[in-house]
């Protein structure tokens, strides 16, 4: 293989640089990639401009990327299922012991992980990556490379989703409706939600996730009051939501989602923002809200692969730009810039389609 390995490496706050890189060998119960599609998550932009996301710090270069989807092009001796040519998605988290997490099927909330492009673990926004053999997914002939690098950001909303229990019936509000919030919105459906409220500073945004299904949008305003705001969902959707998935992590916005929730109702916290926060939780607690976390996923890339094989989600109006990878720096300016919707870089320079 006489091809460069062309990767986007992150060397500090701010210097973000194109460098060809040696082409990995994979171990025994790994693949050698060739990647087609990678999409540019808030969580890069955020590495690129501040160099730590809460305590990941980067201390040394990093390649970044972990919505991602390729070709095999290599396997290692002990991997049985897959073979080169087929084309994956890959699930960025890896485990790397058998602890108490991963016997419990809750693999992502173990210490060790490993996480694409989380300090120190390089990421997969480059020509060739190597990745565990179990944790890359067979792509059927109707999902699309650009649908596959898509699970990543819809495992986030299939696990909130599923963390907060919708299910047939349910009414819903989103706060936010960037990607995870119109992932969120797409999976809610999917799994029976009758009604769906989704908020945003941002009316092209709600213009979008009403394309998408959602049944109401509320613009909100940055000095709008929580209980304003909880009363006038109420009165949109003629009764509080049971369930409430906040996927901005802004303060106002978590004290909206409490308030808004009916009482014996579920908040699903997605968003992540400040680690100090002031909610009303007296509030919550005497009328038994219950508020969950969200971390990454965990068993999800097979749903998500079904829902999109059977047309029940799509996400193709989520990619709304397109680069190739020798122009990295331009489509992470735009998507710091906060335009469209979800930025794609396409990594095979022979393969520029979906």
């Amino acid at each position: 293989m006489t091809e460069e390995n062309l990767s986007v490496v992150l060397y500090a706050k701010g210097d973000l640089r194109l460098e060809n890189r040696p082409i990995p060998e994979p171990g025994p119960n790994e693949v050698l990639l060739q990647m087609h599609s990678v999409g540019i998550c808030g969580s890069d932009v955020h590495y690129w401009q501040n160099g730590q996301i809460g305590d990941f710090v980067l201390k040394k270069p990093m390649v970044l990327g972990h919505e991602a989807a390729g070709r095999v092009v290599k396997v290692g001796s002990a991997v049985t299922h897959l073979k080169p040519g087929d084309r994956v998605a890959i699930e960025p988290g890896v485990p790397r012991e058998m602890d108490e997490f991963f016997k419990r099927g809750r693999y992502n909330l173990s210490p060790t992980i490993f996480f694409c492009a989380t300090p120190p673990n390089d990421g997969n926004l480059c020509r060739y990556y190597t990745h565990s053999a179990n944790f890359c997914y067979k792509l059927p002939d109707n999902v699309t490379f650009e649908e596959g690098a898509l699970i990543e950001p819809l495992s986030v909303g299939i696990h909130a989703c599923r963390r907060a229990g919708v299910t047939l019936g349910n009414t819903v509000l989103i706060c936010g409706a960037g990607p995870i919030g119109l992932v969120s919105l797409l999976v809610a459906k999917a799994m029976g939600a009758s009604k769906v409220i989704i908020t945003d500073l941002f009316a092209e945004r709600l213009g979008i996730a009403k394309e998408l299904g959602a049944d109401f949008q509320l613009v909100v305003k940055k000095d709008d009051r929580p209980q304003e705001l909880a009363k006038k969902v109420e009165d949109i959707l003629g009764a509080q939501p049971q369930i409430t998935i906040e996927c901005t992590g802004v303060e106002s916005c978590i004290q909206t989602a409490l308030y808004a929730t009916c009482s014996g109702g579920v908040v699903t916290l997605v968003g992540l923002g400040a680690s100090m926060t002031t909610i009303p939780l007296i509030n919550a607690a005497v009328r038994e809200v219950d508020i969950r976390g969200v971390f990454r996923y965990c068993n999800t890339w097979p749903m998500a692969i079904a829902m999109l094989s059977s047309g029940k989600v799509n996400v193709k109006p989520l990619v709304t730009h397109r680069f190739p990878l020798e122009q990295a720096v331009q489509a992470f300016e735009t998507t710091r810039q906060g335009l469209g919707i979800k930025v794609m870089l396409k990594c095979d320079k022979n393969d520029q389609n979906p």
